[in-house]
């Protein structure tokens, strides 16, 4: 049984964003196939109609320059109307017939409220299907870091997939869940500090996260995300007309201008910018471009809220403009966007400055 789909979580709603994305970027690639989305599903399928192995275009959109996806994998199959009496053996019989083999295996469910009511079924299968899978030669201690995913989107309907060391997330249906600090002033603070996870490998966040470091939050009252650089020690332009929170001006970090950020010029260069400004994502683009190309910014993470309809349309035109605008004034730089779980109507972008 050879594998020609690919299969993606999300978060529910944004479906047909996801799907227009992998469609764009497949086609691009020279694949053919058609994503496949339900509304509210949580996850989108994409059909490949090409006669290459689907693994090459597995590998050939990596997880992390996806922007909707949460998860990617290779799938097989939906296994749908499964009987109650006996939902082990299809599912065992479809791992045996792929030929693969295993070192683990995650049993998940959309990020919906109606999957939760699954959680009982979960784990009532747990032992008994890895004891089955062992005895048929498909989970092993050594198969390459291969992992076994089911999706399960009701009771008698479940989807196969299979994730690679590298091009997967290593979280549980790919969520980062962070506890919200109780001396934060918002919960924005939480898309701050999922990003740097995302963004900036943990053995490096002593050296680009480091304390003494200066940052500006363009936009930054009440000071949710001022919270997550003061937290690291850094020194803080908090740049808004409203308030800030009187515990982080106590800290002796904040230097609070009550000017408008999409104006407002550091006086020398900074290590960091942040900005989480409610605005059109054109103006923002165009305020961080100014920033970017001028070199005032080492790093930078901003958000863009997107609109209704065409949200992928928007990123992707957003991202490639400020791409070009680097380009052309010899700035070199990574650029990377998700849409993070702590993150609703917005992506996140993180732009990293390379010379």
């Amino acid at each position: 049984m050879t594998p020609q789909q690919l299969l993606f979580y999300c978060r529910p709603g944004f479906e047909n964003d996801l799907a227009s994305e992998v469609a764009t970027k497949a086609a691009l690639l020279g694949w053919q196939g058609y994503p496949r989305a339900e509304p509210h599903a949580g996850h989108v399928r994409f059909v490949v109609t090409d006669e290459r192995s689907v693994n090459a275009l597995h590998r050939a959109l990596p997880l992390a320059s996806l922007v909707f996806a949460r998860q990617s994998l290779v799938a097989l199959e939906p296994l749908e109307a499964l009987s109650r009496e006996d939902r082990l053996s299809p599912i065992v019989e479809q791992v045996v017939a792929s030929g693969w083999s295993f070192e683990s295996l995650w049993q998940e469910t959309p990020d919906t409220n109606e999957a939760k009511a699954l959680a009982g079924l979960i784990k009532a299968l747990k032992r008994p299907l890895e004891s089955t899978l062992r005895k048929r030669g498909a989970l092993r201690r050594k198969a390459g870091g291969r992992r076994l995913h089911l999706l399960w989107t009701d009771g008698d309907r479940v989807q196969l997939g299979m994730s690679f060391p590298g091009n997967r997330s290593e979280l549980p249906g790919g969520i980062r869940r962070l506890r919200f600090p109780h001396d934060a002033p918002s919960r924005s603070t939480l898309k701050l500090e999922e990003a740097w996870h995302e963004f900036v490998p943990r053995d490096q966040w002593e050296d680009r996260l480091g304390e003494g470091m200066q940052a500006a939050d363009l936009g930054a009252a009440p000071g949710g995300w001022t919270w997550q650089l003061v937290h690291r020690g850094m020194q803080v332009f908090a740049i808004d007309n409203g308030p800030m929170d009187r515990k982080l001006m106590a800290t002796g970090l904040v230097d609070h201008l009550r000017e408008d950020g999409f104006v407002w010029a550091p006086p020398s260069r900074l290590d960091w910018l942040v900005c989480d400004i409610v605005d059109k994502p054109a103006r923002v683009i165009d305020m961080v471009e100014r920033w970017l190309t001028r070199r005032w910014c080492r790093e930078a993470v901003f958000n863009l809220k997107l609109p209704m309809k065409r949200r992928w349309e928007a990123v992707s035109e957003g991202l490639a403009r400020l791409d070009a605008a680097l380009g052309e004034a010899g700035v070199k730089a990574e650029i990377a966007c998700r849409h993070l779980y702590h993150d609703r109507e917005e992506v996140t972008v993180h732009v990293r400055l390379l010379n």
